[in-house]
């Protein structure tokens, strides 16, 4: 092939292919035409349509057809989301009160009060734990970062089934009423996809689910409503769920996400009405902050400086949760004891917390007694708490009274709650339960937020004079702009404002909010990934990590520095062993198909199931009947031709009555004579192992993203994370050079970002030796997904035979299943 055909083809597959796929697609097309009645006929009688006609889904069949597919879904997920927030919300209060109830009956005697309060918390937690383990350990730990993975293009088994969402709802209102520091808020992002997915599944909405990428349409939406009906915050949560979970969001699912998300908020608040909770439609936790004068412009630097404590708050947070989680994981001893026995480490971080917690104890030190909603509601009061540093003289009514202890001022019970409350949350977040960081975090924002504010107001006792009106400190304005700044700083996310705000029902304090905000994300990103990508690393799943910013590295490492040069690839003339062979050596879930070897042309790609599908029937068991046949029909053809054997000779042949059968001179031999002996069938498998594969009936995909040796880190990680890739096939001139995949991606990113704040120099020429070097040993990510102890290669050896049936029967127990195909 010339050059001019070759500067045509560049990145795209040769002529032939094209004169191929046109062939195909005649082909294809006169065949649907042959079928399609026949498919018209059996799609009435026993497809979906057939159970659309009876019972509630022929209404709501006319309803989709009238209305739109999109709205209907949309509308019942809203409404699902909410019943399930509000049934557990009733779930939570009343497992709350029974430990309160059960403290208060036992207040004759303190031991009592001690196990009662323990023991109540305990076992809840051990019921969390036990039954996610039993029925869904998929459903343990938040969500979000499992989310963020499946939305990017990998497929978790089990994560998206009826047990982990019953697992899922259950585990998590036990865990909530146990009255351990954790949230709901990320757990109901899970929740949230798996309604979605289990709506998807239903008759009606089997198109949904039948469509990849509708179906992924669907959960990126279904994500953005979990935060917002549990907080009812339709706005902020939205944009929260987007932040936290996505990469890239498609704006055309943005009107989906808000149109459900407030379908569910109201229903969630509707319930709390009907149900007599709440007296009307307001804000979760409404507050009463003076809109005329909320602060003073001589408070902005209070609220930048409580920014940037709670960036470098949000950042220990993270590493200290990680600390503890990969410090039990290396210790081999106790990380054995503790699988053995699940349940031992969540009753010991259960009763270590709730024996601090207990309110006769050391919880009167830092309020122990509330819960989260309740210390949220107490701090966010609009009064001063202190008059001149004196906790007594003010007038405590309600929940507030928990901070007025007789021994500890008001600074040192909320400075006490706010360091016990960030290290206990860091631990219980680690236990193998439902969990959540957000409400939490929230509330120990909103702890530190206080603490500043008292202080503003003990060194402003008058409050700051703004011409000629005096206007008192309000703390409660420094508690909604903690809670925003070090939530956001956690997360790494700017939405958390518009959350907050939400929450709170007014927007007079939405400037230093998110001065606080952006200074709290300027000093976490900086230091540490957020709590959701640091769960992600210390599980190991195949997700990329953000691109930090300033690092001008990106851009001047290219792809022919992080490529694998040794790529296993299929050709058209290849024959069966030769497939046999790259199929036992290598797990991709797709092979790259080449003109030739020589030429290394690039047509397409192959799944791994239809080659598998090839190899099995070229030696299935009817192919090999066939040929019985065949052999059988030549071997009478050539019988009834011959002459009868002379009369003296000891062993002559006769054909008897019955078909396949042979009459010897004395005997019956059955048609075992025609059958295919041991020694025979491996020599028949040898043969047809030797034929050319036959690619007429296989699937190949010709639109490959391909990328240029030249390309950069930067371009590369925007096309991975837009196009939900796990890997890309690099070329030349239409040649396949090499092949790029997320591991590689994420050890060029990790080389180049920042690592405890001091930069690293992107180690390019680790990168070019380690391509060039280690051909023979190099494993790409999608290779090493099969754990190297299940690798066919270390079975006992045996015939060919045996391990072409083994290697046909085998399945991967890894519960991480990536998809490649790219759209």
């Amino acid at each position: 092939m010339d050059a001019g055909v070759f500067s045509q083809m560049y990145g795209r597959y040769t002529q032939e292919l094209g004169v191929y796929a046109k062939e195909e697609a005649t082909r294809l097309k006169e065949s649907g035409e042959k079928v399609s009645q026949r498919s018209r006929t059996l799609e009435h009688d026993n497809g979906r349509c057939a159970k659309c006609k009876i019972g509630p889904f022929r209404w709501l069949r006319f309803l989709i057809s009238l209305i739109g597919e999109d709205w209907i879904f949309f509308f019942l997920l809203g409404i699902l989301m909410g019943l399930t927030s509000w049934a557990m919300e009733l779930g939570i209060n009343m497992l709350l009160k029974g430990q309160k109830w059960v403290y208060g009956r036992l207040d004759s005697n303190g031991f009592l009060q001690y196990l009662g309060w323990v023991g109540y918390s305990v076992a809840l937690i051990v019921f969390s734990a036990g039954f996610t383990q039993i029925v869904s350990p998929q459903a343990a730990g938040s969500g979000i970062s499992e989310m963020k993975t499946i939305l990017r293009g990998v497929l978790l088994k089990e994560y998206l089934t009826f047990r982990t969402f019953v697992a899922k709802v259950i585990s998590l209102a036990f865990a909530l009423g146990s009255g351990m520091p954790l949230g709901k808020e990320a757990p109901f992002v899970h929740i949230a996809s798996l309604c979605g997915a289990l709506l998807c599944k239903l008759p009606v909405f089997r198109g949904i689910y039948e469509n990849e990428s509708r179906y992924r349409e669907m959960l990126a939406a279904a994500c953005a409503v979990g935060v917002g009906c549990v907080l009812a915050a339709p706005v902020g949560g939205v944009l929260f769920s987007i932040e936290v979970t996505f990469t890239f969001f498609a704006v055309r699912s943005y009107w989906r996400g808000f149109f459900s998300v407030t379908i569910a908020a109201f229903f969630f608040r509707v319930l709390a009405v009907w149900y007599k909770d709440e007296e009307t439609v307001t804000a979760l936790f409404r507050t009463h902050f003076q809109v005329d004068f909320p602060f003073d412009l001589k408070e902005m630097p209070a609220f930048a400086l409580l920014g940037i404590i709670s960036g470098f708050g949000g950042a220990l947070f993270v590493y200290l949760n990680r600390r503890i989680a990969l410090f039990i994981k290396k210790q081999k001893l106790f990380n054995t004891f503790l699988m053995k026995k699940c349940l031992v480490y969540p009753v010991m971080v259960s009763f270590l917390i709730s024996s601090l917690l207990f309110p006769s104890g050391f919880g009167q030190f830092m309020a122990g007694e509330l819960t989260q909603n309740e210390a949220l509601v107490t701090l966010l009061d609009n009064r001063t708490w202190t008059k001149d540093g004196i906790a007594e003289e003010f007038d405590y009514i309600g929940n507030a009274r928990v901070w007025m202890h007789p021994q500890v001022t008001v600074f040192g019970t909320l400075a006490l709650f706010t360091i016990m409350r960030f290290w206990m949350c860091a631990l219980a977040i680690t236990m193998p339960v439902p969990y959540g960081a957000f409400m939490p975090v929230l509330v120990i924002g909103a702890g530190l937020g206080r603490l500043v504010g008292e202080c503003m107001a003990y060194w402003f006792p008058e409050g700051i004079h703004a011409g000629h009106a005096i206007y008192p400190i309000v703390p409660g304005g420094y508690a909604v702009v903690g809670a925003a700044a070090l939530s956001g700083a956690v997360s790494h996310s700017f939405s958390t404002v518009v959350m907050v705000l939400e929450l709170t029902g007014q927007i007079s304090h939405l400037l230093p909010a998110l001065i606080a905000v952006v200074l709290a994300n300027l000093v976490a990103q900086s230091l540490q990934p957020s709590i959701y990508d640091s769960i992600i690393k210390i599980k190991k799943l195949p997700y990329l990590p953000e691109l930090g910013w300033g690092q001008h590295e990106v851009y001047n490492i290219r792809v022919e520095d992080i490529m694998v040069r040794d790529v296993q690839y299929i050709t058209l003339s290849c024959s069966y062993r030769d497939l046999l062979n790259i199929l036992m050596k290598s797990r991709l879930k797709a092979l790259p198909l080449l003109k030739s070897a020589e030429s290394m042309i690039l047509l397409g790609s192959i799944e791994r199931t239809q080659l598998q599908s090839l190899l099995s029937q070229q030696l299935s068991c009817a192919r090999r009947l066939q040929c019985i046949k065949e052999r059988g029909a030549e071997a009478k053809k050539l019988l009834s031709t011959e002459s009868n054997p002379p009369s003296n000779n000891n062993s002559s042949l006769q054909t008897g009555p019955e078909e396949g059968h042979i009459q010897v001179r004395g005997h019956r031999r059955t048609h075992a004579f025609f059958t295919l002996v041991d020694l025979q069938i491996t020599d028949w498998e040898a043969r047809q192992l030797d034929e050319r594969v036959n690619f007429n009936n296989c699937k190949i995909n010709p639109a490959l993203i391909q990328l240029l040796e030249c390309t950069s880190l930067h371009k590369t990680y925007t096309i991975f994370s837009l196009l939900g890739l796990d890997h890309a096939y690099v070329t030349r001139i239409g040649r396949l050079i090499g092949v790029v995949s997320i591991k590689e991606l994420r050890k060029a990113i990790d080389g180049s970002m920042t690592l405890k704040g001091v930069k690293v120099a992107p180690p390019m020429a680790t990168f070019r030796n380690s391509s060039l070097s280690s051909s023979q040993n190099e494993t790409t990510y999608l290779q090493a997904v099969r754990p190297p102890e299940e690798h066919v290669t270390d079975a006992p050896k045996h015939t060919e035979s045996n391990n072409i049936l083994t290697y046909l029967t085998f399945t991967p127990k890894s519960d991480i299943v990536l998809s490649i195909n790219s759209e």
